[in-house]
């Protein structure tokens, strides 16, 4: 199961929540996942404290890989809905659809993806699945 917390942010819509949970029953990810929808003063913590950069960022993932006693728990994923409404604006199209997008990014990382690394197969991977359930979405 994936959830969505949204402490001080509008909760996306539930068609957004089964998008997010149907991409990660496509890319077969193992157990329980959060995305947490944060500020930027959050997201810029948290990667000054894990990535040793002092910015904030759209999307972090923390790939957990364990067993929880309600069974594995593949990790989390914090976005930033400051730097995604802004580059939703730029990108022309709705917040929630941006949210998606970075949901994506941050599930295939907690999958075991890294674009750092792989010559571009997550981002296209991503592209796919983007524009197969981000055209569901307004």
């Amino acid at each position: 199961m994936i959830a969505i917390q949204h402490q001080g942010f509008a909760r996306p819509g539930k068609q957004f929540t089964a998008l997010v949970r149907a991409v990660g029953a496509r890319i077969g990810l193992e157990g329980g996942a959060t995305i947490r929808l944060a500020g930027s003063d959050e997201v810029r913590a948290l990667n000054r404290q894990y990535r040793g950069l002092d910015r904030a960022t759209d999307v972090l993932s923390f790939p957990a890989g364990e067993t929880l006693p309600e069974g594995p728990y593949a990790g989390d994923v914090i976005i930033s809905v400051p730097v995604a409404a802004e580059q939703a604006r730029q990108a022309g199209h709705a917040l929630e659809k941006e949210l998606l997008l970075l949901a994506i990014h941050g599930l295939l990382h907690l999958k075991g993806l890294d674009h750092e690394r792989d010559g571009g197969e997550m981002l296209a991977r991503q592209e796919r699945l983007f524009a197969e359930f981000g055209a569901e979405l307004p």
